[in-house]
């Protein structure tokens, strides 16, 4: 089934699936083979080279939800991410970022593009003007991400879209906290969408990897840098990655509800100081998500009342996790002062708003009332300590 009117849940499903045309099996079969048929063939398979049979079903799958043209996918999130920016900057160019982005990609870019001789400054994206005044004559790229790791701020992506064409530089985005179920750049303007397809696409943390997705043209200039760079993704991941992405959209339209509803909650209640979440009327970006996204996420951060301790509070959930990741069917929390921005610097931290006491919390597809009972039995332990 290819068919250009699929819904969305369809795409998910079945599009861009492997026929068993031997057996009649429901689901794609794996290909697990490092070597494939060189002679007297079209195509020269090789997993360095992402063309696989699973990789390649895949690919097309993830560009049909994102409405591009063409996909990759990768070992990591990161692998998505370095190998799209090397693959358009070199030496003596310059890039615009937008400054509170994910802490692994603010570290990439501070280790690494010196030593290539990259230019970068990192702006405050929300202001046009102070975009337009970063933009250099060397400037090729202009790289955001909304809603942003950890304290969700939103982005305007037509804004940027059409800056980014205004000044003839490519516009990149990481899409994952908001997932192809709640927005699609690329239909806003935006040259080059890139996932950690280790959150929302995978969902059930067990898998790593990453994707990206653009234009045939773009993805060929991608794809020049990625098999040299390596970082393919296994057969039997690329096989369990389609397996999770069957069921995304009903995941995370759960997860987007049971967010809401945390986020509200959390926002009235007493023992909590601050709520990050685009959702929440109060939310200073909440207009612009309201236009642009369809749904506002599972991904909250929250902050405790002063002088209740964050890590205390994470030691006493018992359904909550804490863990490294996110996005998983189950619920999880997180200091991203310890984790996610843990190799950014305190100013550079500050710089960004995150307090040492901001807690990340990723809403899994738990009834909500067994989220707010762990939470309440949580800080009722922890106060007790204080009286």
């Amino acid at each position: 089934m290819q068919s250009k009117k699929m819904g969305f849940n369809t795409v998910c499903t079945h599009y861009g699936e492997i026929e068993d045309t031997q057996f009649q099996g429901a689901i794609s079969p794996i290909y697990l083979s490092t070597s494939y048929a060189f002679d007297n063939v079209d195509t020269k398979r090789y997993p360095r080279y992402f063309n696989t049979p699973n990789q390649e079903s895949l690919c097309k799958k993830i560009a049909k939800l994102e409405h591009g043209e063409a996909a990759l996918i990768f070992g990591s999130g990161m692998a998505a991410v370095s190998t799209t920016l090397f693959a358009f900057l070199k030496h003596g160019d310059h890039i615009v970022l937008q400054r509170n982005i994910y802490g692994g990609t603010a570290n990439l870019v501070n280790e690494e593009f010196d030593k290539h001789g990259i230019e970068y400054t990192y702006v405050d994206v929300t202001n046009a003007e102070t975009v337009s005044k970063a933009i250099k004559k060397n400037t090729k790229v202009l790289y955001i991400e909304t809603p942003s790791n950890p304290l969700l701020s939103v982005i305007d992506i037509e804004a940027i879209a059409n800056t980014g064409k205004k000044h003839n530089i490519l516009t990149v985005i990481d899409n994952t906290f908001a997932s192809p179920v709640n927005q699609n750049p690329i239909l806003m303007g935006i040259d080059i969408v890139i996932h950690s397809a280790t959150k929302y696409l995978g969902g059930h943390s067990d898998i790593l990897a990453g994707a990206v997705v653009a234009s045939e043209e773009h993805m060929d200039t991608i794809f020049q840098v990625a098999k040299n760079f390596g970082g393919s993704l296994s057969d039997f991941t690329v096989w369990m990655l389609e397996r999770s992405i069957k069921t995304l959209g009903i995941r995370v339209k759960q997860q987007n509800q049971n967010a809401q509803e945390m986020a509200e909650w959390l926002q009235n209640h007493s023992d909590i100081d601050q709520v990050y979440y685009p959702g929440l009327p109060s939310h200073p970006d909440h207009a612009i998500a309201k236009k642009q996204m369809r749904g506002y996420g599972g991904m909250l951060s929250f902050e405790l009342q002063p002088g209740l301790d964050a890590s205390k509070f994470q030691a006493q959930l018992s359904l909550i996790k804490s863990s490294m990741s996110l996005a998983g069917v189950e619920s999880t929390i997180l200091s991203p002062t310890l984790t996610s921005h843990a190799l950014l610097s305190e100013q550079e931290r500050a710089d960004q708003g995150i307090k040492d006491g901001l807690l990340r919390f990723s809403v899994g597809i738990e009834e909500v009332e067994d989220l707010k009972q762990d939470i309440t039995a949580a800080l009722e332990v922890l106060k007790k300590e204080y009286a």
